[in-house]
């Protein structure tokens, strides 16, 4: 789910993908995963599957969005989540009941012979296996790039590797790397392009957008420590339902008037129900770890096309064309931030 801190974040800097050449980006895995499972699907709303069953919509996105960042000099280290915290896990156990009853909806459009109600519910079935992981990691490794595998939470490791200057920009969807405290948020890099609007007839152009830490705390007048107080107020991963009738606009009120949350007196009894220092550790003091300097290794192309080709059955013309498009790629130095501050 992520905490919608969107209409907090208004100050946004649309970029185009050559505008990353030379710089690193640290891609939270899951999060991309989940997208590319969520919109690479049949006519239907079927997932994409190889002869032998397995699914490889997340293969597909993997891949060709890889080609892209790659052919435009950008340099993706995907990050992959390891043990949620405790405090997650009311969350994990909520998407599961959601996954359970979109698929009871699932089935019941595809019944009807209603198409668009089946491709929505479709989308909010998505399950990501350890099988399914363990084939994206082996994909990036064959097609020379790095991966990280995060002790916690992939979007806290990826906004520590950028907080550390070892990533420029921290990829995601969702704003938590903005409370983790990643300076820089890149978001859109892995949808960019053009998409149809869920339930709706009409499509939209998507672009990679910029938005800067120091520029939602200095649009709101918040410190970082506040603002984790703001996204707890709006609803967290770990704490997912928020508070009753408390949107954006008051969760900023509150916190601008009386400082932290232990101070408003109209939440004390729901704030009592909540251990919120726990929320606050998470994110100021996440469980993170130090990592080597990322290296891009030369691509293996007899490798990649075996295992998409042989293995999952993608066409060998489009696996080829697209590994033509990098298989001069070498790595530059990386590019100056200068331009960017």
């Amino acid at each position: 789910m992520g905490v919608d801190l969107g209409p907090l974040a208004k100050q946004r800097t649309r970029i185009s993908l050559d505008q990353i050449d030379g710089l690193i980006v640290a891609i939270d895995a899951y999060n991309a995963l989940y997208q590319f499972l969520a919109i690479i699907r049949g006519e239907g709303g079927e997932l994409l599957m190889d002869s032998h069953g397995n699914v490889t919509s997340h293969l597909s996105g993997l891949f060709y969005r890889t080609i892209n960042i790659l052919e435009s000099g950008g340099k993706p280290l995907y990050v992959f989540d390891g043990r949620p915290p405790d405090l997650k896990m009311r969350e994990v156990m909520r998407r599961s009941e959601i996954k359970r009853n979109a698929e009871a909806e699932y089935k019941v459009a595809l019944e009807s012979g209603d198409i668009a109600a089946a491709k929505k519910y479709a989308a909010m079935t998505s399950r990501l296996t350890s099988s399914m992981v363990q084939d994206a990691k082996s994909l990036l490794t064959l097609m020379g790039v790095p991966w990280v595998q995060a002790p916690s939470e992939g979007e806290a490791e990826a906004s520590y590797l950028t907080m550390k200057g070892i990533a420029w920009a921290t990829v995601s969807q969702d704003y938590d790397s903005l409370l983790f405290g990643s300076p820089t948020l890149l978001r859109n890099l892995t949808v960019s392009g053009r998409r149809k609007l869920p339930g709706k007839g009409v499509y939209i152009d998507v672009y990679p957008e910029i938005i800067r830490l120091r520029d939602v705390l200095s649009a709101t007048g918040l410190v970082r420590e506040q603002l984790i107080d703001v996204g707890i107020l709006l609803g967290t991963d770990f704490n997912p339902d928020g508070f009753e009738k408390v949107g954006p606009a008051t969760a900023l009120k509150y916190i601008r008037k009386y400082g932290k949350l232990e101070n408003i007196p109209e939440l004390r009894e729901e704030l009592s129900k909540l251990d919120y220092n726990a929320i606050r550790e998470i994110f100021l003091h996440p469980d993170v770890r130090d990592i080597e300097p990322p290296q891009w290794r030369p691509l293996e192309k007899e490798g990649v096309t075996r295992f998409l080709c042989d293995q999952h059955d993608f066409s060998p013309s489009r696996v080829a064309s697209a590994l033509g498009r990098i298989s001069n790629f070498k790595p530059t130095q990386s590019s100056t931030l200068e331009k960017w501050f």
